[in-house]
């Protein structure tokens, strides 16, 4: 599957894009919540209130859906989608 990035500007763009993860790999608030020692009504309410998400907590729900949290400069597609390694 082709790598895509979809730049987040807004809490309820993160929740709507996490949620719509979830849903494409076919798995429910359940099993995610399994997977990332949450409960069911936690990963619920979690995807209506991105913004309440531990960096912890997002970097555990990007793990569990295979997905990759990047950090860039805004508009600059380049920084977005090339990892970088020189902390």
């Amino acid at each position: 599957m082709p790598s895509t990035s979809h730049p987040l500007v807004t809490a309820g763009q993160l929740g709507a894009m996490l949620q719509a993860a979830r849903k494409a790999q076919g798995l429910t608030q359940s099993a995610l919540a399994s997977r990332i020692g949450l409960s069911q009504s936690r990963v619920s309410h979690l995807e209506l209130n991105a913004h309440e998400l531990s960096v912890e907590q997002l970097l555990a729900w990007c793990a569990a859906l295979d997905l990759e949290l990047a950090v860039g400069t805004r508009g600059n597609a380049a920084v977005l989608s090339t990892p970088t390694t020189d902390w």
